[in-house]
């Protein structure tokens, strides 16, 4: 299992996490979006799409072409600003 979880603005509109069973066609973060929006629809793809979300692989920045495996926590979140 892939464990998703969402922060801010994002756990707001999709909920707090997610998991999703771990299989050869999810090899990046780009296929497990892929997954995640056919598993749950359109208003997913319009959030987790948005040019503006960060994405973290086990803790650690990362972009959609990360590579994901079983046991992995994928992380979403809007943009943080300090101040």
């Amino acid at each position: 299992m892939i464990r998703v979880v969402f922060f801010a603005g994002l756990r707001e509109a999709l909920g707090d996490s997610v998991e999703v069973a771990h299989d050869e066609s999810i090899t990046t973060v780009e296929d497990l979006i892929a997954r995640l929006i056919e598993l749950n629809g359109d208003g997913w793809a319009a959030e987790l799409n948005a040019s503006h979300v960060l994405i973290a692989v086990n803790q650690e920045m990362t972009t959609r072409l990360a590579l994901v495996a079983d046991s992995d926590e994928v992380a979403f979140f809007p943009p943080v600003t300090g101040g």
